[in-house]
């Protein structure tokens, strides 16, 4: 008889760039993201102080640490994904026709 535990071999970790690539993108993201919102704080103090331009950059620095925080959250569900800490959603059911 057989002592010990019987665990088989664990795989060998290995570099995946695609979750390298998804990693610097999402860091990447969140960098921008923290810049722009800096640039909305100055462009809104300024703004503050009568320079009509400065309403427009605030206004383009706003949705653009939008976008940026949005993409950075898409990012992050696919590194999840990747990772296998979350999975698909199962398949919906097609639709039939309702016949009168």
């Amino acid at each position: 008889m057989a002592q010990g535990k019987r665990v088989g071999t664990r795989p060998k970790r290995t570099l995946r760039p695609a979750l390298l690539g998804l990693a610097l993108a999402m860091t990447a993201c969140v960098v921008a993201w923290g810049y722009l919102v800096m640039a909305a704080i100055d462009f809104g103090n300024v703004a503050r102080s009568g320079d009509d331009a400065a309403w427009w950059l605030l206004a383009l620095a706003s949705i653009g640490a939008a976008a940026c925080l949005f993409l950075g959250l898409i990012l992050v569900s696919r590194i999840s994904r990747a990772l296998g800490l979350t999975s698909t959603p199962p398949p919906r059911a097609p639709r039939g026709r309702a016949d009168p």
